[in-house]
């Protein structure tokens, strides 16, 4: 079993390969190739380092990527500057998550797919929903803040798109409230949908938590078949 993980460079990614490295579970990262990358992970034997971006890899490229893999991994996001927020790839995370579906499909093989989201994405086809103001708030977020609707498109693609009946690719979307950063992993609650307003009464979940859980996912079949095809939210107890 290799587990591939996107944006593990990142300040959430970077603590599921450690919790991945801690199982001794074979792991492949994708970093970008100017990207420095802390030394206990590049020193790790579980993890195989692999240069360059994900919105320029070729099919080829990808299917190299995705070999011998059993588990993708998306903690993608866009950084937090102007350039990042304003600048291409606008669809980072909509793009991986679509061509990785694609290249699965063409390859006549199975993968599971955990996508890191936010709160900030509302699955209608269970029926949440907000209030006036906050879906007008949302609403005036995704037109305004690229990485918003980027986030509600993946998560649409999954949910809307692939939907919960295809046998090649089976997928979790996680979406934690607030992100905080601790040391140590702490209890944590699961809940099917959000239980309180993402916007005016937010909770928070460390970082620490999303790793665990998404890593839980990966490797525990009984907790993937309670969640497969759904959209857990993680919230700190």
């Amino acid at each position: 079993m290799i587990i591939v993980v996107l944006g593990a460079n990142g300040a959430t990614g970077r603590l599921v390969v450690r919790e991945l490295m801690s199982r001794s579970i074979p792991t492949r990262i994708l970093i970008r190739k100017t990207a420095a990358l802390d030394s206990d992970i590049e020193k790790s034997p579980y993890v195989e380092i692999v240069r360059g971006s994900i919105s320029e890899l070729g099919r080829s490229e990808l299917c190299d990527l995705l070999r011998d893999c059993t588990v993708v991994i998306s903690c993608l996001g866009h950084t937090p500057t102007l350039k990042g927020i304003f600048g291409k790839p606008r669809h980072l995370v909509t793009d991986a998550v679509q061509g990785i579906c694609e290249t699965v499909k063409r390859s006549d093989r199975k993968l599971k797919l955990v996508l890191m989201s936010t709160t900030g994405y509302t699955n209608r086809s269970i029926g949440e929903s907000h209030p006036l103001g906050e879906r007008m708030i949302f609403s005036a977020l995704s037109v305004l803040l690229p990485p918003q609707r980027d986030n509600v498109m993946a998560a649409d693609y999954l949910v809307n798109v692939l939907g919960q009946g295809n046998e090649a690719i089976r997928w979790v979307v996680v979406r934690p409230d607030t992100l905080v950063n601790q040391d140590e992993a702490s209890p944590y609650e699961i809940t099917s949908s959000p239980v309180r307003s993402p916007l005016f009464n937010s909770g928070k979940t460390s970082r620490r938590n999303v790793g665990h859980f998404i890593t839980e996912l990966a490797t525990d079949p009984m907790l993937w078949g309670s969640w497969e095809g759904k959209t857990p939210v993680i919230y700190n107890k």
